[in-house]
């Protein structure tokens, strides 16, 4: 395989002071022209080359004022490539208004116009839901095989995993319950990532690498397994050197002032992919950490947004905001954009699926409490399998992962539904599974 490398155009052929004069002659169709590059979206040379330049610029020229821009406007990070320079990052005009309505979103807002609508149990299966969402996509981002259907029925059931792609799956799903519920208040340490690769990895690699960083003689490389490598990590010594720095950042230690949560959650998950530290299961960390800084920042609201849902239907655009910062100056504004792009979708497909299952279980909900007295539980087991149709069914492992809930509790709610006559149990080998009646069916 070939090492992949960015489309450039030669830039020594522009001469700087026919650019310059130009600038200073009309500084508002040009000054509009390089903001239309950065806003909304941060675009490289290889769709600059498409677009229309500014009166008198050719297209090389007008990539050139783009860059030194950037270059003026751009301020220098934490993060140290293995070269010794700096990554770097723009601020968009656009930061201060996204990252004000991610604030109000994730600080506590997410369900504010639905709160006399979603029952907390409502929301603990949401929780459930978006957790499973996030475990599975991250893994299927990194090669797990399995289908999204059977990933959630494997969870939900609380069944073993069969292979490695399962293992992985079921593995994320662990490390982000355990964010919420132990590792939040903690501060970042060597010891602490190595538990948190140790939890991710369990059972799919060798022991030896499981908890430990990657060698030189390893030779990983970021690569499409059949064409081209897009990113070679740092050597070792780099990356043991680099890491109690990356940690410093993580526990806001490093003297570098005040970066926004949700920037600095953003780097940190640039800063890991790029050392790569781990053997396998480095994307996987990164999101994890991602993750960590902003539920430890009070972003509780973040674990309701399966991030790696909305990165895993732009893979190829996720993937090439990490070559476009490593191979663009070190310009890592691209990674930025990408990202917060995908948080921002997150939100509003929170919003829109919030929406779409209020009116839906708004009909459901008042024809079930006209008929039956039923606790919140019971009500949102009854309208996931109304919802979801005949061939759907609920087991009592599930009922108690997506409520929380006790065995005891989960097996009272389903034999007052069978009393009722709205579920009926079926015997599968040693499963047992509950299906929705045909009295429940006619409520629709």
């Amino acid at each position: 395989m070939e090492f992949f490398k960015l489309d450039k155009p030669d830039l020594n052929l522009v001469i700087p002071s026919k650019v310059l004069e130009l600038l200073s002659k009309d500084t508002q169709e040009y000054g509009e022209a390089v903001n239309k590059a950065s806003e909304p979206n941060y675009y490289y040379w290889d769709t600059i080359k498409y677009k229309k330049p500014p009166t008198l610029l050719s297209i090389e020229e007008y990539w050139w004022l783009i860059k030194q821009v950037r270059k003026i406007s751009s301020r220098k990070t934490s993060i140290k490539s293995e070269t010794g320079e700096y990554f770097i990052w723009r601020r968009p005009f656009s930061a201060d208004e996204l990252l004000n309505r991610i604030d109000v979103k994730l600080g506590g807002e997410i369900f504010s116009h639905y709160s006399q609508i979603i029952t907390p149990f409502g929301k603990q299966r949401l929780l459930t839901k978006s957790i499973i969402e996030e475990a599975i996509a991250s893994s299927q981002l990194e090669g797990a095989a399995t289908t999204t259907p059977i990933a959630k029925k494997m969870l939900l059931e609380n069944r073993s995993p069969r292979d490695k792609s399962e293992r992985m799956i079921v593995n994320n799903y662990k490390t982000m319950q355990a964010l919420n519920e132990k590792y939040k208040d903690q501060k970042m340490s060597i010891d602490l990532l190595m538990e948190l690769h140790a939890l991710i990895a369990k059972d799919t690699l060798e022991k030896d690498k499981i908890g430990k960083l990657r060698t030189d003689g390893d030779g990983i490389s970021v690569n499409d397994g059949t064409n081209y490598i897009y990113h070679i990590p740092p050597k070792e010594a780099f990356v043991r050197e680099e890491l109690p720095r990356l940690i410093d950042f993580a526990n806001d230690q490093d003297k570098a002032g005040f970066i926004h949560p949700v920037i600095k959650a953003i780097f940190l998950h640039f800063w890991v992919g790029y050392l790569h530290p781990f053997y396998d299961g480095n994307g996987r960390i990164a999101r994890t950490l991602f993750y960590w800084y902003l539920l430890k920042k009070g972003y509780w609201a973040i674990q309701y947004l399966p991030i790696s849902l909305v990165i895993k239907n732009a893979y190829i655009q996720y993937g090439m905001a990490f070559v476009y910062s490593e191979q663009d100056d070190n310009d890592i504004t691209y990674f930025y954009d990408f990202h917060m792009h995908k948080l921002i979708l997150a939100m509003k497909n929170f919003d829109e699926y919030i929406h779409r299952k209020v009116e839906e279980n708004t009909v459901i909900e008042g024809v079930l409490e006209a008929k039956y007295q039923l606790n919140d539980r019971q009500t949102e087991l009854l309208r996931y399998l109304l919802i979801k149709g005949q061939d759907h069914y609920v087991t009592p492992s599930s009922h108690i992962k997506l409520y929380k809930v006790s065995k005891v509790t989960a097996l009272k709610d389903l034999q007052l539904l069978m009393r009722q006559n709205l579920v009926t149990k079926k015997k599968t080998g040693r499963n047992t599974r509950y299906f929705g009646t045909e009295k429940l069916f006619s409520q629709k």
